[in-house]
Formats: structure tokens, C-alpha cells, sequence
């Protein structure tokens, strides 16, 4: 440790609150309260000094960022609603689109190799039963999908509230902290700079990936007279999927190969030799946009994301690049990497 920590206890303390904090997140299941709040917080510090250019009063400058914060908090809530009832409506239903999956599966058993087939759920119900398992195997305190789902929805509410607050307080007014308040606010900035570099990023990347695939899905097949169902969900799984690093290109993969043989087995090849080609272009852009920005490789991610799995279960695998990314930024700060 630098002899400059050593001679700082207050610095010292900062780092030991701010990893009890994180511990915390993941062990009292905060984590959708945490990046919430660090969205919201993000936005406003993205967008408000523009405002602050354009209004000269404290008092209006105020009011300006309180208004900006809680026009982002509607959109995203609206944003998050409006994805939920598409997943629950007919077009978009998720129950609807597994039991698909599972009688292509099963009708397609004739069109792959034999020892392929042998992978493949025997009917729906077996695909049902994996699915239940790998569920009670990840989140097994779930017991209750909807109580779990609304206060999932309370903490994302809370915490955008929370984040566009806490902006609020930090773009508006000068501070003069105390030494460990001090070491505090600057553990909250860079876990908000590793948020936004990580976030960011990954959202432009999962956008392009949408794009691409939306492309492919809407243009390329349909004029190669191929027209394949739940395009629509396929293209928003993709996005959502494709904001987790390297595993969710595995998640939105399956799902389209497997509706793709509901037209042909050299459709579900045409579409995954397309996503591999997407996805090589994707670990270029995860290199160029992610790695410059924290110096990490995609291997250094995936690899704190298999570490996370193993001790929170799937919470870790959403939490590991952002935490990842902080990590490394502290470790930096302090000349040890």
C-alpha cells in the first residue's frame, strides 16, 4: 500500500464504507436501486451543464435541474413499463415465444444430426422443467414472481428518485467536505464514472447489435422470402440481452437460432453465421469502446463476471462489469496497476 494511504486514515476508512456498501448492494438484493440511481444521477450530470451555460440565477438553475431530473425519471420509468407490457402482451409474450421455442425444437429433431438432437428438450414441458430449474438453481429466493417483480420496480423508483436527488444536491451548490466526507464523495464519483463509461458504452454497443440484427431480421430475410415470427421481441431481447458483456450475445443467440429453425435449418444457420459475424464486429467495438476506456480486455470481464456468478448468482453477472471497472479505477488512482 502507497505510504500516502498509510498516513490517511480517513482515505482509508472511505475505502473500507465503500466496499461495505457494495457488499451490501449485492447481499440485500439493492443492485437495481444502485444502477438506477446511478442512471438518473448520470443523465442529470450529462445534460445539466448545458442548462447552467444558458441560465445565470442559482434559484433558476435549481429549479431547471430538478425539472431535468424528474422528466428522466418519467421517461425511464415509462421506458421500463412500456417494456414489460410488451413482453406481457400477446405480440411480445415471453410464455408464448418459450412455447414456441419448444415445439421447434421438437418438430426439428429430424433436420439436425443425431448426436445434436440428443441436446435438444424432449417436448415442452422437459424445456419447461429445464427452464424451472435453472431458475430455483439462480434465483431460488424468488418464490414469488410477482411480489419480487414489484419490489424490484419499488427499488427502481426509489432509486432513480434517490440519483436525481443526489444530482441535484451536486450540481447546484459548492461544497467544502470534511476529510472523510471528502474520500466518500470521491468513492461516489468514480463508481459513477465506471457506471458511465461501462453503461454507456455498452448501451451504444447493444444498440448497434439491435440494429444489426433488426436489419437482418426486417430486410435480409424477408427478401430472401423468409419470414420468421416474434421479430419484434426477438429484436428488443436482443437489445436488453446485449447490455451484459459477451453473455448476453449468448442469451439473444440461442433465441433466434432456435426460431430460426421454425423455418429451416439452413435459416437457423444463415442467421447464426450472420450473428457471428455481427458479434466479431461487437468484441472489435467492446475493444475499441470499453477497453480504452478502462483498459481491460473482454477476457478481464468475463472473467469477473464468472467470479461474480459464483458468489451472488445471476445479480453478480449484471454487477461484475461496473464493478469491475470501479475496482480498477481505485486501484489506478492509487498507482497499483
Amino acid at each position: 500500500m502507497p505510504e500516502t494511504i498509510k498516513n490517511d486514515p480517513p482515505l482509508i476508512a472511505s475505502y473500507l464504507l465503500a466496499a461495505a456498501a457494495l457488499l451490501q448492494v449485492m447481499h440485500g438484493g439493492l443492485l437495481g436501486a444502485l444502477y438506477s440511481g446511478l442512471l438518473v444521477y448520470a443523465l442529470v450530470h450529462l445534460l445539466a451543464p448545458t442548462l447552467g451555460k444558458q441560465i445565470d440565477s442559482q434559484r433558476a438553475r435549481m429549479i431547471a435541474v430538478a425539472v431535468l431530473g424528474s422528466l428522466i425519471v418519467l421517461l425511464l420509468t415509462i421506458g421500463v413499463w412500456s417494456a414489460i407490457s410488451f413482453f406481457l402482451s400477446e405480440a411480445g409474450s415471453l410464455p408464448v415465444l418459450l412455447k414456441k421455442m419448444a415445439d421447434v425444437l421438437d418438430q426439428s429433431r429430424a433436420q439436425v444430426p443425431g448426436w445434436l438432437a440428443a441436446y435438444f428438450p424432449e417436448s415442452a414441458e422437459a424445456l419447461q422443467q429445464l427452464l424451472t430449474h435453472w431458475l430455483r438453481e439462480h434465483a431460488g429466493e424468488a418464490k414469488d414472481i410477482g411480489a419480487q417483480t414489484g419490489r424490484l420496480i419499488v427499488h427502481l423508483l426509489i432509486g432513480m428518485v434517490i440519483g436525481a436527488l443526489a444530482a441535484l444536491y451536486d450540481t447546484t451548490r459548492v461544497h467544502h467536505y470534511l476529510p472523510l466526507a471528502a474520500h466518500l464523495h470521491q468513492r461516489v464519483v468514480n463508481l459513477h464514472h465506471a457506471f458511465r463509461q461501462i453503461v454507456f458504452a455498452q448501451v451504444r454497443i447493444a444498440g448497434l447489435n439491435a440494429l444489426f440484427t433488426g436489419l437482418f431480421l426486417f430486410v435480409a430475410l424477408p427478401l430472401a422470402g423468409i419470414k420468421l415470427p416474434f421479430v419484434k421481441t426477438l429484436i428488443l431481447i436482443t437489445f436488453i440481452a446485449g447490455l451484459l458483456p459477451v453473455i448476453g450475445n449468448l442469451i439473444s443467440n440461442t433465441v433466434i437460432v432456435v426460431i430460426g429453425l421454425s423455418h429451416s435449418l439452413s435459416t437457423a444457420v444463415a442467421a447464426l453465421i450472420f450473428l457471428i459475424a455481427i458479434h466479431k464486429l461487437e468484441y472489435f467495438l467492446n475493444a475499441k469502446i470499453i477497453g480504452t476506456q478502462i483498459n481491460a480486455r473482454a477476457w478481464e470481464l468475463l472473467a469477473a463476471m464468472l467470479l461474480m456468478e459464483s458468489i451472488f448468482g445471476l445479480p453478480g453477472v449484471v454487477a461484475a462489469p461496473v464493478f469491475y471497472a470501479y475496482i480498477k479505477t481505485e486501484l489506478t488512482d492509487m498507482g497499483l496497476v
